[in-house]
């Protein structure tokens, strides 16, 4: 049965906007919001468990979701106004959704090849770099992204949104650097850690075998733990002024040469 809300005064409408802002009512439901038709779809296409849908049927139909949908997900069409008041982005999808979180551990990866490529990331932050990472890690179809010593809710409305849904694509997993650092040392996995320290350039770097890209952040880079796990550590070697760049880009181009080695 569909159900109607058109007030933004409601109290689910309240509930779902705390959804949005606060991690810790997130992580003691367990479920997340979803904005945006594409973003919903790659959640199903990913096998999230959808919970319940919100349709604002001025902007969106059900058709796109008919097929997707089972008997147990509760519907709801939603007034404009309402839509309006949920909705962060200014396009008009009219397309809202509350999904099962997912437990992010290590031991849920699973390899479909002996020379996997993996990217890891330490303490990253801001949303909008956590999205921007995701969508290079989705780009180059690697085949895991790991989360060490994480500071942000990986379920952050403003990472799902930055990572245009990418958070769906990828295998990620989320523990503490030495957690992630036996992970790979387990598996034969070579560590190698972007940093300035005692570094070869990343091309002359043989990526072909089974390899962990880790990234530092751009304030304080990788803990003195990753230099001392490193099978090498790489550079990118830079011409300007500065000797850094922003933590997402960096993750490109060295996860575009590992590609390059392996021959896409």
């Amino acid at each position: 049965m569909v159900r109607q809300i058109s007030s933004t005064q409601n109290k689910e409408v309240k509930h779902l906007l705390q959804l949005q802002e606060k991690s810790r009512l997130r992580r003691k439901e367990g479920v997340f919001l979803v904005e945006g038709q594409r973003e919903i779809q790659l959640a199903l296409k990913g096998k999230f468990q959808l919970k319940a849908l919100y349709i604002c049927p001025e902007l969106a139909g059900f058709e796109e979701f008919q097929k997707l949908i089972t008997e147990d997900v509760q519907i709801t069409e939603i007034s404009l106004d309402v839509y309006k008041k949920l909705a962060y982005r200014g396009s008009t999808e009219g397309a809202l959704a509350i999904f099962k979180t997912r437990e992010n551990s290590l031991n849920k990866i699973k390899f479909e090849t002996k020379t996997p490529l993996l990217l890891v990331v330490e303490a990253p932050e801001k949303p909008g770099n956590i999205g921007a990472i995701l969508r290079t890690a989705d780009a180059a179809n690697v085949d895991a992204v790991f989360i060490a010593n994480p500071k942000t809710d990986l379920y952050n409305p403003n990472i799902i949104r930055s990572s245009v849904g990418c958070i769906f694509t990828n295998q990620i997993a989320m523990g503490s650097t030495l957690e992630i650092i036996d992970f790979l040392k387990e598996r034969n996995i070579s560590i190698y850690a972007a940093s300035l320290q005692t570094s070869k350039p990343y091309h002359e770097v043989d990526f072909k075998g089974a390899t962990a890209i880790v990234m530092g952040t751009e304030a304080t880079g990788l803990s003195q733990q990753w230099h001392q796990n490193s099978t090498q550590n790489i550079i990118i070697p830079m011409s300007g002024e500065i000797d850094s760049m922003n933590v997402s880009v960096a993750a490109g181009i060295l996860i575009f040469e590992a590609k390059r080695q392996r021959g896409f």
